[in-house]
């Protein structure tokens, strides 16, 4: 298929939201063509949090859609697993195989030996979801899906009982918006929406907290440039400056704080002399920015995940919170702290997710761990039989899981079957035994929340997909039926008929309300979502002192699996607790991989101008770093720790600090010199206390290339 035309004089405009891993969940309009195609995406200017901005990897989606590379067909491996030789056959004989291979492995090592593996490449719930259904119905192995916000989960529930906060609107109604821990700019473009609003019309301050100069630091008013892992610091002497130089509400905490008294006791040590020794900021950076929050009532804390993939990320999260709790901002409009409102939704998703088929005693593996548990690691596997059979929907773990040289090796096995559903061949398909071609968004019917916002949105199908393209559903529902448990609860359902199903389920209007409408908002009111009510905890207090073992959390592990991590090495009150890799004589650089601007995960990495953007996989070192090393702009380096090492070209740079290397995008494997992605360089050790994967936080060395 061809790139998309331009856009003919008579179009229709249709509505959608963006499907990809992104926290916005933008509403859309696509211009729609006569001859059934789709042109110019943008975003919707009625939709009150999206305001007709959307990122620009969106906006271009016709190249998406169109590109020459998608794949159209059922293929079977005709050589050695990643060799990348194959013939085509048809879908009845795809899945007749895929269903095959999984009959096979169930009866040699029981339905735990089939792992169904998937996360958020549509975040779409029929066609993200249904596979949990699938795998419930047969009991085959659990899967725990940690990997992207568990930590920043964990530690904001910790904080305020549940994952809501002020209306993210609001950014656009404040005094002062902190943007901690996300580049905005490259990853929720919105936020940036509703800052810049506030600043142009209110003069609003933007403070941007991260770790290198971004993009989302070069519109900031105010930039304060952490090391890698030491958010908590930064927090911690925050709030002693408020108790100290009396910004801190204590009326509002003896209401709204289970222990205000002990907090200020113990950060009578946590000085901006303290914290700058550990984040690498100045003392006088860290007294402005605590004046700044401490004398403007009105501050957004827009709490991003970023700074949270770190092995203490949980605790960086939580101390983040608690400077709203501290100063009372979230008495005001435009005031208090905003990480998630995925806990607003209320929606049913029992009879699409088969909950009430799940057997309990099936044990749960971690996502985050896959290399680990495909080449039989015990703990991984719970203690128990391989996994000899997979389904992935909607991600692409030979590029994005930690620990990437494990990864490929357990793929590699000969006795482990992949079937993978994708709409180009990556990295995690080329090392398949099945691919079968997916459909795209607009090619399908689903529903969707906005966790980063306030809205459910309806994705109604569009155009039509190529005639040999399935949905993810479709291929659920047609498994189902050669496994034997079509006739169970759930299947038989088409995707408007489920989407339906479950907003009845969750007292929600029906599809034709929202065919009409395009969106329901779900925010609650002011005093609900600023805690006015007092916070979701028993006592209605905001918890300084978190039980980092025992609270509920979104995400938290089964009793199966148990705490994560150095969970015995959580502060009883916001610190800074070194359980990150901190930089030694033998890795004495920080390397984080941080999101690109043109990438979304390993999403749009293959389409052409999103890569022309981007240029080439590299890695950004500080100028000193590079002279000490004797190495120059363009050239090849090896960074490497204990998982392995890669090579990479150098982009020598000031937006990086001393000692803290940053590789921006998640390329394909193969787009690097030797075909290995920077994950080879990540791990996958847990972060406490309920799980996670700490992508940003490693320990390197770095020199130059003498190949």
């Amino acid at each position: 298929m061809n790139i998309a035309t331009p856009i003919q004089a008579k179009s229709r405009i249709g509505h959608t939201a963006c499907p990809h891993d992104c926290p916005s969940t933008c509403a859309l309009e696509v211009d729609l063509t006569e001859d059934g195609r789709i042109g110019r995406v943008r975003g919707a200017n009625d939709h009150s949090y999206t305001s007709g901005v959307i990122c620009a990897k969106v906006a271009r989606y016709a190249e998406r859609l169109y590109h020459p590379d998608r794949l159209m067909k059922p293929l079977r491996r005709a050589g050695a697993k990643g060799e990348g030789r194959w013939q085509e056959l048809s879908w009845d004989d795809a899945l007749n195989e895929i269903a095959e291979a999984f009959v096979r492995a169930e009866a040699k090592d029981g339905s735990e030996a089939i792992w169904p593996y998937f996360y958020a490449g549509t975040m779409g719930w029929v066609q993200r979801d249904s596979i949990e259904r699938l795998r419930h119905a047969k009991r085959y192995s659990g899967f725990f899906s940690s990997i992207c916000t568990n930590p920043a989960w964990t530690g904001f529930t910790m904080a305020t009982g549940v994952l809501r906060g002020p209306d993210p609107r609001e950014m656009g109604r404040t005094d002062c918006v902190v943007i901690w821990g996300t580049n905005a700019v490259a990853t929720q473009v919105n936020v940036m929406t509703h800052a810049v609003k506030s600043r142009k019309e209110r003069g609003a301050k933007i403070v941007v907290v991260d770790i290198y100069d971004n993009p989302t630091m070069k519109q900031a008013d105010m930039a304060l440039i952490v090391k890698p892992g030491t958010d908590a610091a930064l927090a911690c002497a925050v709030m002693h400056i408020a108790f100290r130089d009396g910004y801190a509400d204590r009326a509002y905490m003896a209401k709204y704080a289970d222990d205000p008294t002990g907090l200020e006791e113990h950060l009578k040590a946590k000085t901006p002399a303290w914290a700058a020794d550990i984040t690498g900021l100045s003392v006088d950076e860290i007294e402005t920015f605590a004046k700044l929050v401490g004398t403007t009532k009105k501050t957004y804390f827009r709490l991003g995940y970023g700074f949270t993939r770190q092995r203490n990320g949980a605790i960086a999260m939580h101390a983040a919170a608690s400077i709203a709790t501290v100063l009372g901002s979230w008495q005001y409009e435009g005031g208090g702290a905003f990480h998630s409102n995925s806990d607003i939704f209320r929606m049913d998703a029992s009879e699409l997710t088969g909950r009430a088929m799940k057997d309990m005693d099936i044990r749960m593996i971690d996502q985050s761990q896959i290399g680990r548990a495909l080449t039989g690691d015990a703990v991984a596997l719970r203690h128990r039989g391989p996994v000899t059979a997979m389904l992935i929907q909607n991600t692409n773990p030979v590029n994005i899981a930690p620990e990437q040289r494990l990864v490929k090796r357990g793929f590699a096995r000969s006795d482990l079957f992949v079937a993978v559903h994708e709409q180009f061949m990556t990295d995690t398909a080329e090392m398949a035994d099945i691919v079968i071609p997916a459909t795209m968004f607009v090619e399908h019917d689903d529903i969707y929340r906005a966790g980063g916002q306030n809205h459910i949105l309806l994705g109604p199908k569009l155009v039509e997909p190529p005639p040999t393209v399935r949905s993810n559903l479709f291929v659920i529902e047609e498994l189902a039926k050669r496994l034997g448990i079509a006739d169970r609860p759930g299947f038989g359902f088409s995707a408007r008929e489920m989407i339906d199903r479950v907003l009845s389920r969750s007292g929600l209007p029906d599809y034709d309300y929202f065919l009409e409408n395009k969106w329901f908002d779900r925010q609650p009111d002011f005093d609900d979502a600023h805690f006015i009510n007092g916070f979701a905890h028993p006592d209605g207090k905001f918890r300084f002192r978190p039980d980092w073992t025992n609270q509920p959390a979104p995400n938290r592990p089964p009793a199966s699996v148990g705490l994560l991590g150095p969970h015995v090495e959580l502060p009883e009150f916001p610190d800074q607790v070194d359980v990150i890799e901190v930089a030694d004589p033998e890795h004495p650089f920080r390397l984080a991989t941080s999101p690109s601007r043109n990438f979304l995960n390993s999403s749009f990495s293959e389409t052409k101008t999103s890569r022309q953007k981007e240029g080439r996989p590299e890695v950004m070192i500080n100028p000193a770093d590079a002279e000490a090393l004797d190495i120059a702009p363009g050239e090849l380096v090896r960074v490497g720790n204990g998982r392995g090492d890669i090579r990479i070209h150098a982009r020598v740079t000031t937006e990086v600090k001393p000692g803290v290397l940053i590789a921006e995008g998640l390329w394909p494997n193969k787009a690097h010199v030797d075909g290995e992605g920077i994950n080879v360089l990540t791990g996958a050790d847990p972060v406490a206390p309920y799980g996670g994967a700490a992508v940003h936080d490693n320990k390197v060395w770095l020199r130059k290339d003498m190949a």
